[in-house]
């Protein structure tokens, strides 16, 4: 008779690789932008008013928008006396957001190493990208970086999949690219901050065709398939786009915020 340790753990072991598989995955997904830094650009949605009021207070001076990617949120974050640096990991997405917003300083960093000094910021703001990070070495990163009394703000745009053209591009996507699962990790932020805040916003964002192509071609999980799969969803696209012909894009746009 033997022992199960003669033959070790293959459940566990297979545990093991698959969620190694996993995180190699996310990180090849994670570090994709840059090679589509122009899609980005050109197809992701900006942020409306409203959202950025709530998530930012007006009396905030120092913003740091952490992941600045091409500057969608920086630019709605410009206000009167208020400074704002971005941080970005991707050399490539940094070189747009030079190319679009020259005047506003942007860094290379991460939210678990942030290269700028303690108690510096009012205001850290992560968009779209709070997924990606770490929180056991984002969090006590962001405290560090922010003033007593300031605040960690978090922000999506969603496609809002309750019109039926949205639903069926949504259907096409999971058909060629399931998306990875976008654990918004709130539920991770803890001390020192706050209890989490959440508020949704509901609007339309006035979109061509072919801006709904860059879109989806700015995915990770779209930027990472085959050339040859890539261009026959892209095509598909296309053809769903070419009969539904929509001049706007619904979004959910879904905030957090907390205060240090």
């Amino acid at each position: 008779m033997t022992s199960p340790n003669e033959h070790g753990d293959p459940g566990g072991r297979n545990r093991r690789e698959r969620s190694e598989r996993e995180r190699r995955e996310r990180s090849r997904q994670a570090g994709s932008f840059g090679a589509a830094a122009g899609a980005y650009e050109r197809g992701r949605p900006p942020y409306p008013p409203e959202a950025t009021a709530w998530l930012v207070p007006e009396s905030a001076r120092a913003v740091v928008d952490l992941g600045a990617g091409t500057g969608k949120l920086t630019r709605a974050l410009r206000a009167p006396g208020r400074e704002l640096v971005a941080v970005e990991p991707s050399a490539g997405m940094r070189e747009e957001f030079a190319r679009v917003l020259p005047g506003v300083r942007a860094l290379a960093g991460t939210a678990e190493s942030i290269p700028l000094p303690d108690a510096s910021a009012d205001a850290v703001v992560c968009a779209q990208a709070w997924h990606w990070v770490d929180p056991e070495s984002a969090v006590p990163e962001v405290a560090r970086l922010l003033r007593p009394g300031g605040r960690l703000a978090l922000v999506w745009n969603s496609r809002d999949e309750s019109v039926p053209w949205v639903a069926e591009l949504g259907r096409l996507l999971r058909e060629y690219a399931p998306a990875p699962a976008e654990d918004r990790q709130t539920d991770r932020i803890g001390a020192p901050f706050g209890p989490v805040e959440r508020r949704d916003f509901r609007w339309r964002h006035p979109v061509t065709e072919a801006e709904i192509v860059d879109m989806v071609a700015s995915r990770s999980y779209v930027i990472t398939l085959a050339p040859a799969v890539r261009d026959r969803l892209l095509d598909r696209v296309r053809a769903l786009l070419a009969v539904a012909r929509p001049g706007e894009m619904p979004y959910v746009t879904e905030c957090h915020r907390a205060a240090r």
